[in-house]
């Protein structure tokens, strides 16, 4: 079977660790927005959100082999003087929307936590199933774009890009229920969550540009990097790790000062 040759095996294995790599700020997308359906829903949520999207990401993978070229011709001319211009195709549009809704969403639930008075009593209404669902399926054919084309670029062979979209689809359903759990229990990692999705948000729309050849002011918009984002990332991590224990410590220092002062 053309599959299990060598070298479509190897391609293969190369394909799932992409997608698995691709995956995380999309995984940590899910992880967030399924939070807004019924407590008893948000786990159903997630396997369908992730089953539903895989579904029809192997559906665009079929049409984006077969038309191709409709993705990446042109559509229309943006000429602002020196202000801005670009270029823009379907491609560029559909990231670009996906970086400003995801950067929508992330600052309207920072904002929500601001205004939370009691964490343990949140007056938000839960959003419905089918809305939560829906959200999940649309963002994750966005993020779905590069990886797709990522792997059209590494091989030709439907039968294999379709069969490393289906192993990263159950790697994430496994993972996701794993991950809304952690930041369950430790809910300080929202906030960190919600920033990092604030720098997906502004790497997709640097994408976009970059594909759409933006300029602003006559400044070319150039594609932040993978490389970029996970050291940005690590960054934040690691700020916020020590952050909180140096919390701890002061927390620490002035029960024991006011030990002190008491004795």
């Amino acid at each position: 079977m053309e599959l299990f040759t060598l070298d479509n095996l190897v391609t293969l294995l190369m394909l799932t660790v992409l997608q698995a790599v691709l995956g995380f700020d999309n995984l940590l997308y899910i992880s967030l927005e399924s939070k807004r359906a019924p407590a008893e829903n948000q786990a159903a949520v997630r396997r369908w959100g992730i089953g539903l999207a895989v579904a029809l990401r192997i559906v665009l993978l079929f049409i984006i082999l077969k038309v191709i070229t409709l993705f990446q011709n042109p559509w229309f001319d943006i000429r602002l003087g020196e202000i801005v211009e670009g270029t823009f195709n379907f491609h560029a549009i559909i990231v670009l929307l996906g970086g400003i809704f995801i950067i929508y969403t992330a600052t309207k639930e920072i904002f929500h936590m601001m205004s939370i008075e009691d964490l343990g009593h949140e007056s938000r209404k839960p959003s419905s199933v089918v809305k939560v669902v829906s959200l999940i399926v649309a963002m994750n054919l966005v993020f779905s774009f590069d990886s797709i084309l990522s792997a059209i670029a590494l091989t030709d062979v439907f039968a294999v890009m379709a069969t490393a979209i289906l192993i990263g689809g159950a790697l994430m359903i496994w993972l996701s229920d794993q991950v809304a759990t952690f930041l369950e229990k430790n809910r300080m990692y929202e906030v960190l969550g919600l920033f990092i999705l604030l720098v997906v948000g502004i790497m997709l729309i640097t994408e976009g540009g970059h594909l759409a050849h933006l300029k602003l002011f006559g400044n070319e918009i150039v594609p932040m990097t993978k490389t970029t984002f996970y050291f940005v990332i690590v960054v934040m991590g690691l700020s916020d790790i020590v952050q909180s224990r140096y919390r701890k410590k002061l927390i620490a220092e002035n029960k024991t000062i006011l030990k002190t002062s008491h004795g």
